[in-house]
């Protein structure tokens, strides 16, 4: 079967091979037969794999985007009369906060501007002045900004004051290197869209078991999200508490086979390469970044809007979107911005391509190249 090939710039869903396409057109299954079991068994070991987990981590899957994993985490970690404390510089920390406020969960939103590093020692002041924080949250790269997070270092100081450190790596999962033991991570979260390069429908958590059945004894503030639950279930059923999304299921088995076929280096190293040609064609166009180059992740790139009375990020997006490129709006409140990002089953030779196409959309619709800042 020949199936088009679009090149995915947005953050996630990201381009797939077609072998993990077509690994979903497999027969009927019942997801409580054993075959199936088995078959998710070696998905969660193989999840914790990809993060340099031992014996003392475990996976636990749920159908839903990566917002379920932030709700998961946020309300089934937290003992009663406890805090989170949320060290928030985007806006996926602040869905963060936000999760929170839904379920009134007791939180301190410690807020930073979004292209700036979080400023460790008011973190440390925050838990020294707090004794109740039993969580530090926080989001590895800020997808809307493309800002790297030093989570090594925050993971310490939420470790020196008795607090689990949760971490939403749901952009770097898969493609930059993270390693819980060394970054100091109890719980990181993804979807199988992102990094792993699937298909939606399936996010994942990647915690410290006995931190999870201790979380049997924490206020149940959801049913279907629970995460002692759903990991409990798996344990004595090998099956989903839920019905499981069967296809997709069967493409992550596909998709972690390419995964580990390619390599955690060489993947990173491609993702890297991409993210470098982004760069160089945003500079041969005059475009310019949100974040500083040395904070960015090396898989997202805000870019922004110029100054340009014949800028139209529709038009510019329908026009690539016509011939095989697609690009995304950006996710930051006061500034008008795009997202180009290294995602996905992409290479150099691509991102060459698109931007042979995004220089056509801008002589198409009279935008100033170099790319026109006040």
């Amino acid at each position: 079967m020949k199936i088009k090939r679009n090149v995915l710039l947005n953050p996630g869903p990201a381009t797939t091979t077609d072998s993990v396409k077509m690994a979903q057109i497999v027969p009927d299954i019942c997801p409580r037969e054993k075959e199936f079991a088995a078959m998710m068994d070696g998905i969660r070991k193989d999840l914790v794999k990809i993060v340099h987990g031992g014996e003392d981590y475990t996976s636990v899957l749920f159908c839903g985007s990566g917002t379920i994993n932030i709700d998961i985490c946020l309300n089934s970690l937290l003992p009663a009369d406890k805090k989170v404390l949320i060290v928030n510089n985007g806006a996926y920390s602040t869905r963060a906060a936000e999760v929170c406020r839904y379920y009134g969960l007791p939180h301190i939103d410690l807020r930073f501007d979004i292209d700036a590093l979080p400023d460790l020692q008011k973190v440390e002041d925050v838990l020294r002045e707090n004794d109740d924080i039993a969580m530090v949250y926080t989001t590895h790269n800020e997808t809307g900004t493309g800002i790297l997070n030093p989570i090594r270092e925050m993971g310490a100081i939420a470790h020196a004051h008795n607090a689990i450190f949760v971490v939403d790596t749901t952009s770097t999962y898969a493609m930059r290197p993270i390693n819980v033991y060394e970054d100091n991570i109890d719980f990181c979260m993804a979807s199988a869209q992102k990094g792993i390069m699937a298909m939606t429908g399936l996010s994942f958590v990647v915690g410290k078991r006995a931190l999870i059945e201790a979380s049997q004894a924490y206020p149940k503030r959801s049913y279907y999200c629970n995460l002692f639950l759903q990991y409990d279930y798996f344990e004595k059923t090998g099956e989903m508490h839920f019905t499981p999304p069967v296809q997709t299921i069967y493409a992550t088995k596909q998709a972690l086979e390419e995964y580990f076929r390619e390599g955690e280096q060489a993947k990173w190293a491609r993702h890297t390469r991409v993210f470098e040609a982004i760069h160089r064609g945003l500079d041969a166009l005059g475009f310019r970044d949100v974040i500083r180059r040395d904070r960015q992740a090396g898989l997202v790139v805000s870019v922004l809007y110029p100054d340009d009375p014949h800028w139209d990020f529709e038009k510019v997006h329908d026009y690539c979107y016509e011939r095989g490129f697609t690009i995304y709006p950006g996710k930051i409140s006061a500034t008008d911005t795009f997202r180009l990002c290294a995602l996905g089953a992409i290479d150099e030779k691509d991102i060459d391509d698109f931007f042979v196409v995004l220089r056509q959309a801008m002589k198409k619709y009279d935008i100033a190249i170099p790319a026109v800042y006040k």
